[in-house]
């Protein structure tokens, strides 16, 4: 069922309030049951936690909704038939993003293809060739529009069928500004997505948030060619993590671009060398990948809990660092059911107190 105009708004407004997360969010929507009645909470909570708060202001959320329609853009939430299934399925999958082009492509098998911005010339022919060859059967390439691997697999995926970019800024950026021509033509061929707000410049804390995006959307993500510390490598991982295949494209040894492939197949990811590859491990893909990076998933399907059994965030906080830890850990040292701790966690995050990273963990703010 659609769901209103005034809940549609008070989500927008609800995610864009200071230190709520698409964790928080998905938590406060399963406790309160929308998102009207979760603003209505959030003062409350915070003040739980040790802190005064209050929802984004509506003007701003109104001027945010005017710069997506005069984008030409539309915003997508978590629970449409159109967003992507197995996006869903990730924790820390964005409850909205915005976009243009045709969202039916996002029903496709989706594939990830990342690598260098300085690449060679035959890692970019490569990922031409893949991109094309992946699209070609129905295969939707997804890619972060970056210079090198990303914009060549875009543009052979556009030579025979469709392709999706994820981009750091808003939907109305383009970045980076030489491929601002490749940008618009896969808004009117393809489909871009953006989870930033209208007018937000990339930034470097944006691109992690860009690249589980890339991963989640896609059953497996191929690495053209990497350095050992790179974003594609992030993304690689950020895969393995959400448990999906990873793939690698081994390369010289001697070249330091190809370092960090040769790594990750070191380390359990599959070697591939050719399109079929690729196809052949995507097609029997059941969710129980061949390649090693794998955590488990935090399970969002229950929430409720008893306030009356709600241990306080002060005595949660008593067990955190500023190393991350496994929420299961806090759980177990605790003695509280899951629900509690998540509610208290999410009091935290709501005072500013508390960082969630990947894999379910979670640290103290400094």
């Amino acid at each position: 069922m659609p769901i209103t105009q005034e809940e549609a708004f008070a989500r927008i407004r609800l995610l864009r309030s200071p230190n709520v997360g698409p964790v928080t969010f998905r938590h406060l929507l399963a406790r309160f049951g929308n998102a009207v009645t979760a603003i209505e909470a959030l003062p409350d909570l915070a003040a739980r936690g040790g802190k005064r708060q209050q929802a984004a202001p509506v003007d701003r959320i109104r001027a945010e909704i005017a710069a997506v329609r005069d984008a030409g853009a539309k915003y997508l939430f978590h629970d449409d038939p159109a967003y992507p299934a197995l996006l869903r399925e990730a924790p820390s999958a964005p409850p909205i993003v915005t976009y243009r082009g045709d969202p039916a492509l996002l029903a496709r098998p989706a594939v990830a293809i990342v690598g260098a911005r300085n690449a060679s010339a035959a890692a970019l022919k490569l990922a031409r060739q893949f991109g094309e060859a992946l699209a070609g059967e129905g295969r939707l390439v997804v890619s972060g529009l970056a210079r090198g691997i990303d914009g060549a697999a875009h543009e052979g995926a556009l030579a025979s069928g469709a392709t999706a970019a994820i981009i750091a800024g808003g939907i109305d950026i383009a970045y980076p500004p030489q491929h601002a021509e490749l940008q618009e033509r896969i808004a009117n061929e393809g489909v871009l997505i953006a989870e930033q707000p209208p007018g937000t410049e990339p930034q470097a804390r944006h691109f992690p948030g860009r690249n589980r995006i890339i991963a989640g959307l896609c059953a497996g993500t191929l690495v053209v060619e990497a350095a050992p510390r790179s974003g594609s490598l992030i993304t690689a991982r950020l895969a393995g993590e959400a448990g999906r295949e990873v793939m690698a494209i081994p390369g010289n040894p001697l070249d330091g671009r190809a370092r960090g492939c040769n790594q990750l197949i070191r380390e359990g990811a599959i070697l591939v060398q050719t399109a079929g590859d690729v196809s052949e491990l995507l097609d029997g893909f059941t969710g129980q990948p061949r390649s090693t990076f794998r955590e488990d998933r935090e399970d969002y399907a229950s929430f409720a809990v008893d306030p009356a059994a709600e241990p306080e965030p002060a005595m949660i906080e008593n067990l955190l660092s500023s190393s991350p830890v496994p929420v299961d850990d806090i759980v177990r040292a605790s003695g509280e059911s899951t629900a509690s701790v998540q509610l208290a966690l999410l009091e935290l995050e709501l005072a500013g107190r508390l960082v969630r990273h990947a894999g379910g963990r979670v640290s103290l703010n400094g």
